[in-house]
């Protein structure tokens, strides 16, 4: 059992899966959804928790899949007025030109990085790892998944964008992951972070990864939110990177 799983307190939850609560990553409350076999690490948006996408995920989960909702933690937050909320990193503007918060990100991502190298320690193979986030979730995901040194199973994107852009041609091309399957999805309504944010991720995705492994999705009318039909491509990206273990 992980460091992680020996602070935990457990409660049933009603399709004999169990969620889990622990504070040792992240913020208080990270949400844990079992049974383990294969894993999905997904990150929530700022000022938002675990909990919701939790209950998101499962209403798509594979019994043979677990999966990890952690809380970021509480931080003064420049784009809110220093407003403290949860937030993986600061956000200092929302333009494509912003100044971005580099010591935040990179610190954000070590804290994922970290959680991936436990679970890989307690028997899940990195490859049977997907991570995946929503809005600045989905960013420092993007972000993760292309620096770490771990092989993953895939990663996802919704309504995001990509950290750091500048700095990761050469990580990827020194990496594992540069073959990384990647679904990106965005709502073509999208008024917090517009559609023109994800078609510039999704351009500058396709020149440093294996373009044939990258799908980028739209969503028309679709806001700063999910869709059933988002959902339903988010379930076939999972299963078709995370087939049952025999």
């Amino acid at each position: 059992m992980s460091r992680l799983a020996q602070e935990e307190w457990q409660f049933e939850h009603n399709t004999r899966s169990s969620l889990f609560t622990s504070n040792a990553y992240f913020g208080t409350n990270s949400y844990y959804c079992f049974p383990v076999y294969l894993q999905v690490i997904f990150l929530h948006g700022l000022g938002d928790t675990g909990h919701g996408w939790a209950e998101t995920l499962a209403g798509i989960k594979s019994p043979h899949v677990k999966y990890i909702c952690p809380h970021a933690p509480v931080t003064p937050v420049t784009l809110n007025m220093k407003v403290p909320m949860h937030s993986w990193f600061d956000i200092i503007g929302l333009s494509p030109d912003a100044d971005e918060d580099e010591t935040g990100i990179k610190n954000a991502a070590e804290s994922i990085k970290a959680l991936i190298d436990e679970e890989v320690k307690n028997g899940i193979p990195s490859h049977r790892i997907i991570l995946g986030g929503f809005s600045q979730g989905g960013a420092l995901s993007l972000y993760t998944a292309l620096t770490t040194h771990q092989k993953l199973g895939g990663v996802i994107g919704l309504s995001c964008w990509l950290p750091l852009r500048d700095s990761l041609s050469q990580a990827v091309a020194n990496g594992p992951n540069k073959e990384i399957h990647v679904l990106q999805c965005h709502g073509e309504a999208d008024p917090l972070v517009p559609l023109m944010f994800g078609s510039l991720t999704a351009q500058k995705l396709k020149t440093i990864i294996n373009p044939n492994n990258f799908t980028f999705k739209t969503y028309l009318d679709m806001k700063h939110s999910s869709s059933h039909q988002e959902m339903m491509d988010v379930k076939e990206f999972i299963e078709k990177q995370l087939p049952p273990i025999n």
